[in-house]
Order: C-alpha cells, then structure tokens, then sequence
C-alpha cells in the first residue's frame, strides 16, 4: 500500500504542473455523519453510528480527480462474529476521471471511470489476515433521455478483488466467499424544485435517489455470511443542500433500504428494513 501511495504522489508531482495550465486546483473537504454505516447494502458496523472524514480534488479542470475517504466506526462492536471485521477503520483512495459526451443532445452522457483502493490500517497488507480490497469501476448517467428536467437514469458497473489472493476475504475465506467479481448498480434521480425556507434562499432542491444492487458474488466480509449472486437490495433516499454562506454546504439526508437477501449466511444483510440518517458539512473551494 505504501508503494501504491508512493507511485500516486509522484505521478501527480510529475504531471501537475501540466494540468495546471488548465486551471485552478478545485474541490472540497468535509465531514459526514451516518447514524448507521451501510455500504454495498451490508450494515458494516452493525448498530453502530460513523464518522467520515473527507477530501475530493478536481485536478484543475482536466476531467482527473482523486478522493479520500474515512471510514470510522463510533463506539464498540460486540459481535464479530457476524461482520468479521466490526471496529475496522477503512481509508478508501480513489484516483478517477469525468467528463460528458454529446451534452446538447437528447443522448447526453455523463460519465465517470475509477480504480479505488480499501485500506484497513490495523492490519497488514501482506499477510493472510489483509482484508484489504481493491475496484475499478465506471458510471454513466443520461441527463435528458427520459425528457423530464431533473429526472436522470444511471448505470455503474464495479469490478472487485481482494488486495491478496491468500487472504479472509480471498480463497481463505472459511465460509466460501471472496471479494472477487462484479457489481451492477441502477440507479433513478429526481432533482425537485421546490419554495425556499427563507428570503435569501427563495429556491431549494430536493435530490430524491433510487437504487437497486445485482451483486455477482462480491462480499467483503471475511468471516461473516457470503452473498449469493442475486439482487440483494433496493434504497431510497432523500437530501438537499443548505448553503450557509462563505463556501460552506450542509446536507442532511434520509435513507432507507429494503433487502431481499435478508439471510443471515447468504445475504447482505440479516435486517429486512434498514432506516438511517447522514449529515454532511462541507467546504467547497
């Protein structure tokens, strides 16, 4: 991982000073707040609450970008036997590149491509006990396909694996999974206009979002139930942005989830109905 790091800094000293003359240096730094960590579906923390500590850079307006992001678990796991890795802190790196093509027509894409790295500190990225992982994957988003201002269909695609081959969440998974396959993700957006809470904002946007998850077999969880190929959830949320002034934005958003393989061993997660909030602050620069 260390030599990951180093490759990454110095390809980026070697070609900023190229991508500078395309721009200025973009993007924003922030914290958020999740009363229940769930990421692919699974509640990676059990009941407990997580911090996450974030950065995003645009590369000065060349399309590149890079991100990183905590993952902190708030408070004491008392059951590792269901995650395996409960109270595991994560850093996720992301090196990624976006753009559009054909913007002014009824075929407008938007899209976005990536390799990310999951990096687990508290443990070794190479030993047997590495649950470290790895992705690389790609969206696309239609803005005026379906012609209805606001309402954008998207589609990613995430090729994962594990960081070691030898590892829990490889081919020395007691239970039979890996962290090895694919996930499609199909998603719905709906931006909604609506009357303002004040005279200085007279306008405010509700995002809504949809999601359902075809998981080919990816499960990150070393020890706990694997997840067969199948649809495993759908969620649905609903945010919006406050803007405070000075480049700050705050965002709260509501979350919910219902899964289909609620099996504890084969499914994604052992709750059916999963509720939780999240509360963003960041500063845009």
């Amino acid at each position: 991982m260390k030599k990951l790091l180093l490759m990454a800094v110095v390809l980026f000293g070697m070609v900023a000073p190229v991508l500078a003359q395309e721009g200025d240096l973009h993007g924003d730094v922030g914290y958020t707040y999740n009363s229940m960590h769930v990421w692919r579906g699974i509640m990676t923390y059990g009941q407990h609450s997580s911090s996450q500590p974030f950065i995003n850079l645009d590369l000065f307006g060349s399309g590149f970008g890079i991100e990183l992001v905590g993952n902190i678990v708030n408070g004491t796991g008392t059951n590792p036997d269901q995650l395996g890795y409960n109270n595991e802190n994560r850093w996720d790196y992301s090196l990624f590149y976006a753009g559009a093509l054909n913007p002014e027509d009824t075929y407008a894409t938007m899209y976005k491509v990536g390799y990310r790295y999951f990096n687990y500190p508290s443990m070794s990225s190479h030993t047997r006990r590495s649950i470290d992982l790895q992705e690389l994957y790609a969206g696309v988003a239609f803005p005026k396909l379906l012609g209805v201002k606001g309402l954008v269909p998207g589609y990613a695609i995430i090729d994962c694996w594990p960081s070691n081959s030898e590892t829990v969440v490889g081919g020395s998974n007691p239970r039979g999974g890996t962290y090895a396959g694919w996930a499609h993700v199909f998603m719905l957006d709906y931006a909604l206009p609506v009357a303002g809470l004040t005279a200085e904002t007279p306008e405010q946007v509700l995002n809504f979002h949809i999601e359902t998850v075809y998981n080919d077999g990816v499960d990150p969880r070393p020890y706990g139930g694997y997840t067969d190929s199948d649809w495993t959830h759908v969620m649905v949320s609903v945010s919006t942005d406050f803007d405070l002034g000075n480049n700050l934005i705050f965002t709260p958003g509501l979350y919910h989830q219902i899964t289909f393989e609620d099996d504890p061993d084969t499914g994604v997660s052992p709750d059916h109905d999963i509720t939780w909030v999240e509360l963003t602050m960041k500063y845009k620069f």
